[in-house]
């Protein structure tokens, strides 16, 4: 049994109860109104109660619609081109080389829409999810770790430019030295007039981290760890 039915058997008791009631009583009972039961018998009147059965509607008539063909290859064009937006897609369809196609960035747009392709994100998600296919996660790998046993051990030594100073001669740099086991800091400003730290400067500031190390516990640095600077003895 279908939809119309269901419908047709409803409005055939309605006139089966107005018949053995009132009408009044039958509009009452089904919730319908009045004018509605008379609409209905007029029709009945004509054409017997085969007119209460619903009637197909056709499918409404769009004279601007865009052919099956067309909406194919907007779609194709917006698939292939997902970071573009109806009005680029518009005017690139309209080209020589994609045929030609004149198109409105409206029509494109309502396009798109009809098949779920109305967004940037919609169209890159659907060819993300063919290009990147899902893969389980993985487990982090473990972070990198420098394994030192005593203070004094490894020392990192770097260098950054500060930039230029009033009264100083050429480029300020940071020389910048640290004990890996206790993160215990050195740092020192110089001057460098040829615009670099020279191997003399850096030469220096090891020489004396190493000499405050020395006092402090009574040793020599074993290992030096050093980015972008010259030689350097500690």
């Amino acid at each position: 049994m279908t939809k119309d039915d269901v419908l047709f058997g409803y409005r055939c008791q309605v006139f089966d109860l107005a018949g053995r009631s009132t009408v009044s009583h039958a509009c009452r009972t089904f919730g319908i109104h009045r004018s509605t039961y008379y609409a209905w018998k007029a029709q009945v009147d004509r054409g017997g109660l085969e007119m209460l059965r619903p009637r197909e509607r056709r499918a409404p008539q769009m004279p601007n619609q865009l052919s099956a063909v067309i909406e194919e290859r907007i779609v194709a064009f917006a698939i292939a081109h997902p970071g573009l937006g109806p009005k680029r897609i518009a005017s690139e369809l309209g080209r020589e080389k994609w045929g030609a196609i004149a198109v409105s960035a409206n029509g494109v747009y309502k396009v798109l829409c009809r098949h779920g392709l109305g967004t940037r994100v919609k169209r890159l998600s659907l060819v993300a999810g063919y290009r990147a296919p899902f893969e389980p996660p993985r487990e982090p790998e473990p972070e990198p770790h420098i394994d030192v046993t005593r203070p004094g051990e490894l020392i990192g030594i770097d260098a950054f430019k500060v930039g230029r100073l009033k009264g100083t001669e050429g480029d300020v740099w940071q020389l910048t030295a640290i004990d890996v086991y206790s993160s215990f800091g050195w740092a020192e400003l110089i001057a460098c007039p040829s615009g670099n730290p020279t191997a003399k400067q850096t030469s220096k500031f090891a020489r004396r981290i190493a000499r405050e190390l020395a006092r402090l516990l009574g040793g020599r640095v074993a290992r030096r760890a050093g980015d972008e600077l010259g030689p350097a003895e500690a």
